[in-house]
């Protein structure tokens, strides 16, 4: 049984949260694309945890994690975030953590590149967390990529390094009169932080093919949302990978394998971190108490999350392209204070009502057309049944399924691992 997790929205709908909580009837979690430019935030009994790279099933010893070829791993980062899980008591060992030698490494030089080109871009930045990965993505197209396997060649990594660093500090030096790095310096990098993940590193396609035919339950993890994704989201304010469901098996390692099952994660209400359109943003008091009452502040950056009432038209864009076959609605309870709750049902464009989602320059002039619905006014976080809501949260519940055209099978009620409802 092959399954994915992926966003439906802008990113940041609480997938983490659902990785941890559905991870308990799988054997395998994969996170299949990205790097450490988001975070996955998970509450469980051991504590509070911001995972950046390592896929949510790490937080389960009996799952086995791997990290698939799709990703862009900045190993002084993961080194680090395997140190601060192991300190809070997390196992994790080569036999729980399998990293695709195929696998693309985000090193610094990278990391500078994003830096000066959202200097250079100023008012017109993409917002970028300047973590390498759009630099990055970049070598790996341009053939000028080094690959988490190449650390188990030395000689081939000292060559490969010199190659790809000649070419990168062309572009620091020449396009913007940086200093260059040095190859004694990145070689010490990647001797480094390499020396210890050598022995985590595997070929994800034998392993999980093996794992396929055995019966083994996997669940394939995404970063980011439908609204990111570098094809189908509000390009060019997008990720730089593909976060989308049918993607899964290829960015994990198996291309030969169809998912079984997409399970679309989305919030209650809409937020979004980073530049681009976002058609539905609020401001003022009203947007500051909504952000307070979620702590919307991103898991990677803990940049201030824009923030406005549940996108109709941008949902069900995201259930389409995500195909997803059911839901987990996230941050219900965070509702509970509002008198009145926002929904957009439309957009309008140039005088225009319109319920597809749009792109380009109609995407940046559509304006929301909002309806209603009264908020329940109580605190919901105690319910663990559909009969449990009280009756006007249970109707929002069910107007939001209807509009988006996917059933609702989970509901969280709040941020511990228990806390949620399964409609059916």
């Amino acid at each position: 049984m092959l399954t994915a997790i992926v966003g439906i929205n802008w990113g940041d709908e609480g997938k983490g949260r659902m990785v941890d909580l559905l991870s308990e009837e799988q054997d395998i979690v994969c996170r299949y694309q990205g790097g450490n430019n988001a975070g996955h935030t998970v509450i469980n009994h051991m504590g509070k945890f911001i995972l950046n790279l390592l896929p949510s099933g790490i937080l389960r010893p009996e799952v086995t994690c791997v990290m698939g070829n799709g990703m862009v791993i900045d190993i002084e980062h993961l080194c680090g975030e395997i140190e601060r899980l192991r300190a809070a008591g997390v196992k994790i060992t080569p036999d729980n953590l399998k990293i695709s030698d195929k696998a693309i490494i985000c090193p610094p030089y990278d990391v500078a590149c994003d830096r000066l080109e959202e200097q250079r871009l100023a008012d017109k930045k993409f917002g970028s967390t300047n973590r390498g990965i759009a630099p990055v993505y970049g070598d790996k197209y341009m053939k000028k990529g080094i690959r988490m396997g190449d650390l188990l060649h030395p000689e081939y990594l000292k060559e490969r390094l010199q190659t790809v660093l000649e070419w990168k500090n062309l572009t620091i030096t020449g396009v913007y009169g940086a200093k260059p790095y040095s190859f004694e310096d990145m070689l010490a990098w990647f001797d480094q932080y390499g020396a210890q993940l050598k022995d985590y590193i595997v070929d994800t396609t034998v392993y999980l093919n093996q794992a396929n035919k055995a019966g083994k339950r996997i669940m394939f993890e995404a970063q980011l949302g439908a609204l990111r994704d570098i094809d189908f989201g509000i390009y060019p304010f997008t990720s730089s990978s593909s976060v989308i469901a049918a993607y899964a098996p290829i960015g994990a390692g198996i291309p030969n394998c169809k998912i079984d099952c997409s399970i679309g994660i989305m919030k209650a209400y809409s937020t979004c971190v980073g530049e681009g359109p976002f058609t539905v943003e609020m401001f003022g008091d009203e947007a500051e108490a909504l952000r307070q009452a979620g702590g919307e502040y991103g898991a990677a950056t803990g940049r201030p999350r824009r923030v406005g009432g549940f996108d109709v038209v941008a949902s069900k864009y995201g259930v389409l392209c995500q195909g997803a076959d059911e839901l987990a609605l996230t941050k219900l309870d965070i509702l509970s204070d509002l008198e009145r709750i926002p929904v957009c049902t439309a957009y309008e464009i140039n005088g225009k009502r319109v319920h597809d989602f749009p792109t380009g320059e109609a995407l940046n002039i559509a304006k929301p057309i909002y309806e209603y619905f009264e908020g329940w006014k109580c605190n919901i976080s105690s319910c663990r049944k559909p009969d449990d809501l009280p009756e006007k949260a249970l109707a929002y519940v069910k107007y939001i399924e209807q509009a988006v055209g996917c059933p609702i099978r989970y509901v969280s009620v709040g941020a511990d691992r228990e806390a949620y409802i399964k409609m059916y």
